[in-house]
């Protein structure tokens, strides 16, 4: 097994020429790296010709400050930075990495310690999980994005947040949490073109549109049962055989988030509706006579947002609180679907929908369903199994069926009162704080399996 973590040092201005670098005389034998001669030295878009001098005993790589600079690093004598190795004897090209960039939504300048706001630790999290992967990670906005798609404006840590000019990374990880900034043309420019000329791979590269999973989904016969019925909604037909065929049915905003905008229709007696709103601290209650009336509040809403109509389920509940649950499906490194976690939600007194930020509560699966009106017939020790089941079959299904890469998808199942597992949504921006607790100076699996397919995708 080829030894592929390395320690980088700067040596002293003067020491070293700039087309010069040292290497450890275990790694030139190990990797085969031709002595005294040029070679390619890559390190995310960064590219210069270097030689190669072995050393007898350095346990590591020696480059100068002007390289260093070049690299977007700032190293310390004291202390090294390891990254990986690869040495391509095809290409004669030494590459160093994987250089990592996380593409943030926003950074705040004038808070240095905090420069990412709410997610300020998630981001020292991932840099200290980096370290000990031997890898290197920046984050960057679309505002640092200049017209030179070769380097970008990121912040790096080292003793604390600072920003300096790094080159293009292996790997980008988006993370923008908007559409508008995610088509903003500067960050699709230098998506299209950071692929085409260094061969960046990007995840999870674009947001999913609800109507688009289950379009897409429901072409694949493995997913059907999964699937409440659900239809684009533009039209009075579509919404009246949906709302006589069910009594409960869902208005899910096509692009929302967080439980925002969500609407629950009720049939009551005779031809009259409830409708429920969903607010930020409860619902609000509207009741309607007929189901033209209904359509007719409604279509002002349909002028300015696109909805998904879907089949409503009778989900299980604890103390009439409905749960669902949030799987967490990763790639590994081996580039496949595993489940990083499942937590069960249990909405807030006042909510319908389980989201965090609108009071849910989280807990185990199998106390969420020990607890629940789940029937005595159905076993509840499967639960778990099933929705691990369900989740993997789903993740599978969106990578065969949306020609997009994920490397994380959040998926959010239900249970209804006979034990049958349903799809609710997925996620391709799941949050980092919403199923795991964050504390200092702790390292989650999900942050170390993002990681690991990093390196999977980077070739290291």
């Amino acid at each position: 097994m080829l030894k592929s973590k390395v320690a980088i040092q700067a040596i002293n201005t003067g020491t070293l020429p700039d087309d010069t670098i040292m290497v450890g005389e275990f790694y030139v034998k190990q990797w085969k790296i031709p002595k005294g001669q040029h070679v390619g030295l890559k390190f995310g878009a960064f590219r210069q010709h270097v030689k190669i001098i072995p050393v007898a005993k350095l346990n590591g790589i020696r480059i100068s400050p002007s390289i260093a600079q070049k690299m977007g690093l700032l190293l310390e004598s004291q202390s090294p930075l390891h990254l990986r190795i690869h040495f391509s004897a095809v290409t004669g090209t030494l590459a160093l990495g994987p250089l990592i960039g996380v593409l943030i939504s926003r950074d705040f300048e004038h808070i240095p310690e905090k420069p990412f706001g709410t997610i300020t630790m998630f981001c020292k999290e991932l840099v200290d999980a980096c370290k000990s992967h031997g890898a290197h990670v920046f984050f960057f906005t679309p505002n640092h994005i200049g017209e030179n798609v070769h380097t970008v404006q990121g912040w790096i840590y080292s003793g604390g947040w600072r920003q300096m000019i790094v080159p293009a990374p292996d790997i980008i990880n988006n993370r923008l949490t908007t559409r508008k900034l995610e088509n903003d043309p500067d960050v699709q420019h230098f998506i299209k073109e950071t692929k085409r000329l260094y061969s960046t791979a990007v995840f999870n590269e674009k947001f999913l549109d609800k109507t688009e999973v289950f379009d897409a989904l429901k072409k694949d016969p493995t997913l059907d049962r999964y699937l409440p019925e659900s239809h684009y909604l533009n039209n009075f037909a579509t919404f009246k055989s949906m709302c006589t065929k069910y009594n409960n049915v869902f208005l899910k905003p096509v692009r929302g988030s967080l439980g925002k905008g969500i609407i629950r229709l009720s049939h009551l007696e005779g031809e009259s509706y409830l409708a429920l709103h969903t607010t930020p601290t409860g619902s609000r209650r509207q009741i309607h006579p007929s189901l033209a009336k209904l359509y007719s509040s409604l279509a002002v809403k349909m002028k300015t947002a696109k909805f998904q109509i879907q089949q409503g389920l009778q989900l299980i509940e604890i103390q009439k609180r409905p749960v669902d649950f949030r799987a967490l499906v990763q790639k590994n490194s081996l580039g496949k679907w595993v489940i990083t976690s499942i937590v069960a939600r249990t909405a807030g007194s006042q909510h319908f929908v389980s989201n965090l930020a609108r009071g849910g509560s989280l807990s185990t699966v199998s106390a969420a369903v020990a607890k629940s009106n789940l029937g005595a017939s159905i076993n509840r020790l499967s639960a778990s199994g099933q929705l691990r089941q369900a989740a993997l079959t789903i993740a599978n299904g969106i990578d065969t069926n949306i020609p997009a890469q994920f490397g994380e998808l959040g998926i959010d199942l239900a249970i209804d009162t006979n034990g049958k597992v349903w799809l609710l949504e997925v996620n391709s921006k799941p949050s980092k704080n919403d199923n795991t607790p964050l504390n200092e100076g702790k390292i989650r699996p999900s942050v170390r399996m993002m990681i690991q397919y990093a390196r999977f995708l980077s070739g290291f």
